[in-house]
């Protein structure tokens, strides 16, 4: 029988969403410890992966899992009840056996939220704070370049072994909502880091370090003016869209 699990986490604590070999404090080492305990082999597949420090609202998997199991709110429960705080599971529902968390989806939604206040211990780790007032025109007319159908070759971290660098980013927006500024972004897809050195780019923008055109020049891939991403900790998956 095949689930679908729909799932939020604070990624604060954790390195990433993936599996990886040195360590089983990732979202999915936390999930298959969960489910080893419940006696279910099986196998996870992601909608997507997060890095160390992001958060999730509404990532989603699947796998498959014995039918005896078919009571899937108990099933939710005892598999909670092993996880930490920090990783809710928030939904698992059947779904048929075409459905594939990652080549299903159509669309992936991130927000990333930024604060000019001055920083505090209790927010600190859900949001990137930073030193200057940001200019909210300039932002919004910054992010917008960023839509369309582009190679975003000098918008990835280096190292990635991704066949394309082309994505269609079919919104953004920016927009002040309790205090605190959102950057939205929704494509078919990013790259590793895509979204955090885009996030960096419009930042020194905004703190008029780069300009618009330089923006322009970068994603058309004319050349780099910025390689560092944005902190992890203000980012987050916010849908995945099928």
């Amino acid at each position: 029988m095949k689930i679908k699990l729909l799932i939020s986490y604070n990624g604060s604590n954790f390195e990433g969403s993936q599996v990886q070999s040195h360590t089983s404090n990732t979202i999915m080492g936390q999930l298959y410890n969960s489910f080893e305990r419940l006696g279910i082999k099986t196998k996870l597949h992601a909608s997507g992966r997060t890095d160390a420090g992001v958060h999730a609202f509404k990532q989603v998997m699947h796998c498959e899992i014995p039918l005896f199991w078919e009571d899937l709110v108990k099933l939710k429960e005892h598999l909670q009840f092993q996880l930490p705080d920090s990783i809710q599971l928030r939904q698992l529902s059947v779904v048929n056996k075409d459905f594939h968390a990652r080549y299903s989806a159509k669309r992936r939604a991130y927000r990333y939220i930024l604060s000019s206040q001055e920083s505090n211990p209790f927010e600190s780790a859900f949001i990137t704070f930073v030193k200057h007032e940001l200019d909210l025109s300039l932002l919004q007319e910054a992010i917008k370049l960023f839509e369309g159908e582009h190679d975003f070759s000098f918008f990835m971290k280096s190292g990635s072994t991704t066949a394309s660098h082309t994505r269609h980013i079919y919104k953004t927006q920016v927009y002040n909502y309790k205090g605190k500024t959102i950057l939205y972004f929704e494509a078919n897809g990013f790259l590793r880091s895509q979204i955090r050195l885009m996030v960096a780019f419009l930042l020194k923008v905004s703190s008029y370090q780069l300009s618009i055109e330089q923006l322009k020049e970068q994603l058309n891939n004319y050349k780099k003016y910025n390689t560092k991403p944005a902190p992890p900790n203000g980012l987050y998956l916010s849908n995945i869209i099928y």
